[in-house]
């Protein structure tokens, strides 16, 4: 009968786990260290699928009427929000402040889409 080997830790087995950390701290540290992207970031505001303007992310607040609802829309520097609605489920109100390109705020009643648009900031990654 065949004598099997014995497998326990050395040396060589440290060190080959040591540099796959080290690899994997230096490639995370990527994601938190690089200085964020500039570039103009604006706000496309579309209905039904129709885009109406572009806003620069600048200090103005607009009003937008659409299907019969009316949204105070606040854009500014750090981000877009939907101060008030007058539509019954406020899911763009609870949407909150959008920062990120690619991110958008969606008012189904009134049928209005606000979107971030431009240099995003950092790395964009899917997991799953």
């Amino acid at each position: 009968m065949k004598k099997e080997p014995k497998l326990t830790p050395c040396a060589w087995d440290a060190l080959v786990a040591a540099a796959v950390l080290a690899l994997a701290l230096l490639l995370g540290a990527r994601f938190w260290f690089l200085p964020s992207a500039d570039g103009a970031r604006e706000a496309v505001v579309s209905v039904g699928g129709v885009e109406l303007e572009r806003v620069p992310l600048a200090d103005a607040e607009r009003v937008y009427e659409s299907n019969g609802y009316t949204l105070h829309v606040v854009f500014s520097p750090e981000g877009v929000y939907v101060a008030s609605s007058d539509c019954p489920t406020q899911d763009c109100v609870h949407t909150g402040t959008i920062t990120r390109a690619g991110q958008s705020i969606v008012c189904l009643p009134a049928r209005l889409v606000v979107t971030l648009t431009g240099a995003s900031e950092g790395y964009d990654a899917i997991a799953g």
